[in-house]
């Protein structure tokens, strides 16, 4: 579904440039459900607004459902927009509007496609559990309700991805929780392909693969060990023994680079050095600070 291969973005002023992505290497493929973490100002923002057409890269490549974003002109992109993919933000007031109804406001993006309108938004409002709430407005709606319409407006044209920026920053842990439930059966129920991005590391007990930004680039993968159902009936267990849920995988890009998580470093004493030495000790690979005498 989707394909980032060197992707670099550069944001221009005056007197300064700022590469929020730098040479970004990135595959998720159709049906995946899958997180994107990192830190404020790791790039995992930029990268969303450009999955979904509203930026453009500076250079690389990005293909989405086999199309070259590059190369869309600025129609390509509203028709991008408009029929393949839709947003969730955790911003409410970019979701919804206040003075119309839930289903008012899932029927709303209906119209540009000349459907039965009334009959798509209620089967949406069904699939997120708030059939019965439908007369209601934004007021009426508590923060996980509200969440819950907006998911049913990006659901509305039939997308074949979902982009989710931050969905449950704005709500309880209870009812983020039920929100993940949510995409977790959406993704299951219509194959829809889903990419969450946040800063909460906790979403990766929900979904089958987080790829963690740091400094504009992937740094590092966690791939689920079990599925997630086999993982709640042992939760319990797996509470008390302290195990992982996923297991951690650093990225290599294609020059050999990696990125060495901080804390390893401090760990061997080598972040006072700009350099490590690397020796090959029983199949493996050892870093040791610049100034330690070799063995």
């Amino acid at each position: 579904m989707i394909h980032c291969e060197g992707l670099v973005k550069i944001y221009k002023t005056a007197e300064l440039e700022v590469f929020a992505l730098q040479g970004l290497d990135l595959t998720i493929e159709s049906g995946e459900l899958m997180a994107i973490i990192g830190n404020s100002g790791s790039g995992k923002s930029t990268l969303l607004n450009m999955l979904g057409g509203l930026d453009r890269p500076t250079a690389g490549k990005l293909i989405v459902d086999g199309k070259d974003m590059l190369k869309f002109k600025e129609r390509d992109l509203v028709r991008y927009k408009r029929s393949s993919v839709g947003f969730v933000w955790q911003n409410n007031a970019r979701n919804l509007i206040p003075y119309l109804t839930a289903l008012e406001n899932v029927e709303l993006p209906i119209l540009l496609t000349g459907s039965r309108k009334r009959a798509r938004a209620m089967e949406l409002l069904e699939a997120v559990g708030l059939s019965h709430r439908r007369g209601n407005k934004l007021s009426e709606l508590s923060g996980g309700e509200q969440q819950r319409v907006a998911i049913a407006i990006a659901l509305a044209n039939h997308p074949k991805l979902l982009l989710a920026d931050e969905p449950t920053g704005s709500v309880d842990s209870r009812m983020a929780n039920q929100i993940l439930d949510l995409f977790r059966e959406l993704n299951r129920s219509i194959g829809i392909t889903i990419v969450i991005v946040t800063h909460d590391p906790e979403l990766a007990k929900k979904v089958d693969r987080v790829a963690a930004i740091r400094d504009g680039k992937i740094s590092s993968e966690m791939l689920r060990r079990r599925s997630y159902s086999e993982e709640l009936a042992e939760l319990d267990q797996e509470e008390e023994q302290g195990r992982s849920s996923h297991v951690e995988y650093a990225i290599l890009d294609k020059a050999g680079r990696l990125q060495v998580p901080a804390d390893y470093l401090d760990t061997i004493g080598a972040r006072s050095s700009n350099k490590v030495r690397l020796e090959l000790e029983d199949g493996r690979i050892v870093l040791l600070p610049a100034e330690e005498k070799p063995r």
